[in-house]
C-alpha cells in the first residue's frame, strides 16, 4: 500500500475516473462508489480541504447551469406544490430530533446540527447553523460525518426504490428533494431517475435551502447567542437568473443543450469528488448515537414524505 502511495498510480487512476465521470461514461452512483473505493485503495492524492472547496464550487456551477434548462412557469408550479410538504418535513424533523436526541442522551448541539442538516440541506445547513449555536469543531465534524454517510447511501438506493415503487418523474423528484439531505445527492439521484425528476428535485431542493435563514434565527433563539448572520446563497440567486434568462430570452436550442450537457457532466464529476472525500475516520468517530439519530430522522422524513406524496398524487 505504501508503495502505491509513493508512485504516480494514484494520480493516474484518480484522473482517469475523474475524466470518465466528466464525460458521463459512468452513472452518478457508480461515480460516488468509484471515488470512495479509489481513495480507500490508493489514498487521496489531493488535499481534502482544497478538494472540498472545489466540490462546493463545481456543484454551484452545475446547479446554475441546470437553470438554463428550466422554465419559470413550470418552476413556480413545482415550487407551489412542494411548499407545504417542505414546511411539514422541516418542522417534523426538527421536533423529532429534539425528542429522539433527548431519548438517546445525545449532546444538545450535535442533536440540533444533525436535525438541521437532515431537515434542510445537509452540510450547508450545518455550516450555517454551527456558528449560530457556537458549536465546536468536534460537534460539527460529528454532524457532518452522519449526514454525509446517509447522503451517500441515499444517492445509491433512492433511484432503484423509486423504480420499484413505480414513482412518476414528478413524484420521485419531489420525494428526493424532501428526503435526501445534501443538494449534490439530491440532484445526483434525480439525474439518475430522469430529466423531469431532475427539474422538480432541483427546484424544490433549492427553495427548501432558503429555509436555512429562518432556521438559523430559530437556532439563535433556542441557544441564546452566537453569530446571527444568515444570507441567501449567491448560487441560488444565479440559478433563478438562469431560469429567467431561459424563460424570457430566445436562447438558441444548441446553446441550451450544450449548457445542460456541461452542467450534468460537472455534476457527475462533483459526485465522484464527493465519494473521494468521504472520511471514514470522521464517520467512525461519530459513534453510534449520532448515527442512530440521523438514521431515525432520515426514516421519519423519507417514509412520511413518501406517504404524503403517494396519497396526494
Amino acid at each position: 500500500m505504501q508503495f502505491l502511495r509513493q508512485k504516480p498510480i494514484p494520480h493516474l487512476v484518480f484522473a482517469a475516473f475523474a475524466i470518465a465521470a466528466l464525460l458521463q461514461w459512468v452513472s452518478t452512483p457508480v461515480a460516488l462508489i468509484s471515488g470512495f473505493l479509489i481513495t480507500q485503495i490508493f489514498g487521496n492524492p489531493f488535499d481534502n480541504k482544497l478538494q472540498a472547496k472545489y466540490v462546493k464550487l463545481l456543484l454551484q456551477i452545475a446547479v446554475v447551469g441546470l437553470g438554463f434548462g428550466m422554465n419559470l412557469h413550470n418552476v413556480l408550479e413545482v415550487g407551489k406544490d412542494g411548499l407545504g410538504l417542505t414546511i411539514f418535513s422541516i418542522s417534523l424533523t426538527l421536533v423529532a430530533g429534539i425528542i429522539i436526541g433527548k431519548a438517546l442522551g445525545l449532546d444538545r448541539k450535535i442533536t440540533h446540527l444533525v436535525s438541521s442538516g437532515t431537515s434542510i440541506c445537509g452540510g450547508s445547513a450545518i455550516a450555517a447553523v454551527a456558528p449560530v449555536i457556537k458549536a465546536n469543531p468536534n460537534q460539527i465534524s460529528v454532524a457532518l460525518g452522519v449526514v454525509f454517510l446517509l447522503n451517500s447511501i441515499a444517492l445509491i438506493i433512492f433511484p432503484p426504490i423509486g423504480g420499484w415503487l413505480n414513482l412518476t418523474q414528478d413524484q420521485f423528484g419531489l420525494w428526493s428533494a424532501i428526503a435526501i439531505h445534501d443538494t449534490s445527492s439530491v440532484v445526483g439521484a434525480a439525474m439518475e431517475y430522469g430529466e423531469r425528476a431532475l427539474e422538480v428535485a432541483t427546484t424544490v431542493k433549492l427553495s427548501r435551502a432558503l429555509w436555512i435563514i429562518p432556521v438559523s434565527f430559530l437556532s439563535m433563539w433556542m441557544f441564546k447567542g452566537g453569530d446571527s448572520k444568515a444570507k441567501v446563497p449567491r448560487f441560488i440567486i444565479l440559478f433563478i437568473v438562469a431560469i429567467l434568462i431561459n424563460t424570457f430570452l430566445a436562447i438558441p436550442s444548441f446553446i441550451g443543450d450544450s449548457i445542460d450537457f456541461l452542467s450534468k457532466s460537472i455534476l457527475v464529476l462533483t459526485i465522484f469528488l464527493v465519494g473521494a472525500g468521504i472520511d471514514v475516520k470522521m464517520i467512525r468517530d461519530a459513534g453510534s448515537k449520532p448515527i442512530s439519530l440521523g438514521v431515525s430522522l432520515w426514516l421519519i422524513i423519507s417514509l412520511s414524505s413518501l406517504g404524503i406524496i403517494l396519497f396526494l398524487t
